[in-house]
């Protein structure tokens, strides 16, 4: 299937690593100009060795703290000044782990900076070079919270939950104009995030890192932990021409293990 992609440019937030670094490899693979931002500019600049360049994508390096706004001021400015992006890939790191009823209002607060205010912000200035060019793809990766709340994780589930009413609320706005907006619930990807998430689990529960997993995948039916690439081919597929019609979505990649509707 041709996506349409070749000649487009993406930017990547969280490409260093995990899930951004798997869909800035994906992204590139199809042609797309993909512009990584993270903290770890070594670790992006090292994934463009993994791109197959024969259809003309290539991954690039840029530095971006979510957690400060001066960064994602910056950034924003100069790729508007290089004509902007076309796709935009907003995928933030989790908060630490803690219980509702006790969670520090200072983990709120900095959550929200990180997680919901810099990524609207981002957002905010690189639509407008979407909406003059009547073409644009704008995808945020949310977690199986958002759906089916993660003890201990309240934070994360609370401040995920706003980021899926602005998308729904953005995507209403935008369609006139040629751009999409969806949302990426996500279940249990084997990442480095899930990892910490299983072996905090493990240590609460004075029991093995093994056994947490265990228990995890007895809840997904089809019996796994999801690929970084797998959720990567979904993302891809949203961000292209073949996608035009889907905007507003929340679209779980997660084995079957979300069980409400």
């Amino acid at each position: 299937m041709k996506l349409g992609l070749q000649g487009k440019t993406a930017l990547v937030l969280g490409a260093s690593k995990g899930l951004g670094a798997a869909i800035a490899v994906a992204l590139a693979n199809e042609g797309v100009r993909v512009i990584g931002a993270a903290r770890g500019v070594n670790d992006i600049t090292a994934l463009d060795a993994k791109v197959d360049k024969t259809n003309g994508g290539r991954i690039e390096a840029r530095e971006l703290d979510l957690s400060k706004s001066g960064s994602v001021a910056a950034l924003a400015e100069a790729l508007i000044a290089e004509g902007g992006v076309d796709i935009l890939i907003n995928n933030s790191g989790g908060p630490a782990p803690g219980e509702a009823r006790s969670a520090p209002l200072d983990a709120w607060q900095s959550g929200f900076d990180s997680m919901i205010a810099s990524v609207i912000d981002l957002t905010q200035r690189l639509l407008p070079k979407m909406v003059e060019r009547n073409w644009g793809r704008i995808i945020t990766l949310t977690s199986s919270g958002v759906d089916a709340p993660i003890p201990r994780l309240a934070v994360s589930n609370g401040l995920r939950l706003a980021l899926v009413g602005w998308s729904k609320t953005l995507a209403t706005e935008v369609a006139g104009n040629g751009v999409t907006v969806n949302v990426i619930v996500q279940g249990r990807i084997h990442t480095d995030r899930v990892d910490q998430l299983d072996e905090a689990a493990a240590k609460r529960g004075d029991t093995t890192v093994e056994a947490i997993r265990k228990a995890s995948i007895a809840t997904i039916p089809v019996g796994r932990y999801g690929k970084p690439e797998e959720l990567a081919d979904v993302v891809t597929f949203l961000a292209s021409e073949r996608a035009s019609y889907v905007t507003g979505s929340r679209i779980r990649v997660d084995g079957g293990m979300i069980k409400s509707n």
